[in-house]
């Protein structure tokens, strides 16, 4: 019993050590295969943990909505507080932002060996039937991953501008922390929550495709 414990622990940090250059993913997936964890159980988690990091993104640029608002809305206050509460707010954001195109990127790159595999092994079948059935199932999971993948896409897209608005505002108050500089920059907040409000649709329906998805797989 300790053996195996201990080949499981070693597997596991060759794992981990692989997983530390892109060049050898065929091995670090090999290596989950080992451990009876494929590339489909890996794919979903990913898409799970992309749809996850959406839906935290999408909280995090409504709160930094909000945080704006107030901040430059409220007369009165201390300046320099409000400008790092706002460069705090922007910080988050983009830390989310980064982190949801992170996700996306580990979700193509696990498809993409799922995809070449299940196509490769086509040609391991003697049954015609079977080998055309798993062809005909390869085709739909390939159409709602292109549907899950330009959704996620598009949700990705929809945070540089609100992005760049956030940054250009704690910029201009990071030199011009005055009144002014305050009431100025409330006229901008509309076009934010215009973009806001789009990147929320956008990412309300990837977080729907990625659960579609995810239930495909499941069946």
């Amino acid at each position: 019993m300790q053996s195996i414990k201990m080949s499981t622990m070693f597997i596991l940090l060759v794992i981990w050590a692989i997983s530390m250059t892109t060049a050898c993913q065929k091995t670090y997936y090999n290596a989950w295969e080992k451990l009876g964890v494929h590339k489909r159980d890996i794919m979903v988690e990913r898409v799970e943990k992309a749809r996850d990091s959406q839906n935290d993104a999408k909280e995090q640029f409504q709160s930094a909505l909000e945080q704006f608002s107030s901040q430059l809305n409220f007369k009165g206050g201390n300046l320099e507080e409000k400008y790092n509460t706002l460069r705090d707010a922007y910080e988050k954001s983009k830390t989310k932002a980064e982190e949801v195109s992170s996700r996306i990127a580990k979700v193509e790159d696990v498809s993409e060996a799922l995809f070449e595999e299940w196509q490769d092994e086509l040609q391991q079948y003697s049954n015609a039937k079977l080998r055309a059935d798993s062809e005909k199932k390869l085709a739909e999971t390939r159409i709602q991953y292109k549907k899950l993948i330009r959704a996620m896409k598009k949700a990705e897209e929809r945070m540089k501008p609100v992005l760049t608005a956030f940054h250009d505002q704690v910029l201009y108050l990071k030199h011009n922390l005055n009144t002014q500089a305050i009431l100025s920059l409330q006229s901008e907040l509309v076009a934010v929550e215009e973009d806001i409000a789009s990147l929320i649709r956008e990412m309300e329906a990837s977080i729907r495709e990625a659960d579609s998805f995810i239930r495909t797989m499941g069946k």
